[in-house]
């Protein structure tokens, strides 16, 4: 007898957590290209986000600050959590100034790698010399790009990497799912598979082997 070669038990409660793991990855391609399509709301939407974010950390830093206030640490944790919680107030108050801040700040995070990989490949000149050059160049002009148009590229410039960032986590999470799919696919078949051959042996054995015979008459 064939039996079925779909997952059952926890192969297939782990399956079913690749599928979900694929749908999530779905979802945020769908985020993400939405996004470069409406940058500016993207744009809006990412500095709302990471201003919650800020909030919520910081009272949950604030909380752990309390709950230790014996110890050395504390003075430190309630002056970060209250950092955490000006940031947040700040940015959820005043989203477009943060933009701008942010954008600036990304600029010449983009300027100072940018030379520092290339100065670096012309001095050290290693085996990935090439590509570390690419690398600096396209740095160094994506900073002067944004500096150029800044503080206008501040509505596109924030909003356009993080919908890049979900397309491509999306994407990850999707090849991860049906990946994972496949393989516990494989290793399911592959056990049915050797419990069949093993079940068929034993059949073999009993018809053969067995003392089933039926005895000689005597004429």
């Amino acid at each position: 007898m064939v039996r079925s070669t779909k997952p059952t038990g926890e192969a297939a409660k782990l399956s079913r957590d690749f599928g979900w793991l694929a749908a999530l990855g779905v979802i945020l391609v769908l985020a993400g290209l939405v996004g470069l399509v409406y940058t500016g709301v993207a744009t809006l939407t990412s500095m709302l986000l990471f201003g919650w974010l800020l909030l919520i950390g910081g009272a949950v830093g604030l909380l752990h600050a309390v709950q230790a206030r014996g110890s050395n640490f504390f003075w430190l944790g309630v002056v970060v959590a209250a950092l955490n919680l000006a940031a947040g107030v700040v940015i959820i108050r005043r989203p477009e100034a943060a933009v701008e801040a942010l954008t600036m700040f990304a600029a010449l995070l983009f300027l100072t790698g940018g030379v520092f990989r290339l100065v670096g490949s012309l001095v050290v000149r290693g085996p990935q010399f090439g590509w570390t050059l690419v690398q600096g160049a396209f740095g160094l002009l994506l900073g002067i790009l944004v500096l150029i148009a800044w503080p206008s590229s501040s509505q596109y410039v924030i909003g356009t990497f993080f919908s890049l960032a979900l397309l491509f986590d999306g994407l990850g999470l999707i090849a991860t799912g049906f990946g994972g799919r496949r393989i516990v696919g494989m290793v399911s078949g592959r056990l049915a598979d050797e419990e069949n051959a093993h079940e068929g042996g034993a059949g073999v054995r009993d018809e053969t082997g067995g003392s089933t015979a039926k005895p000689v008459q005597p004429e």
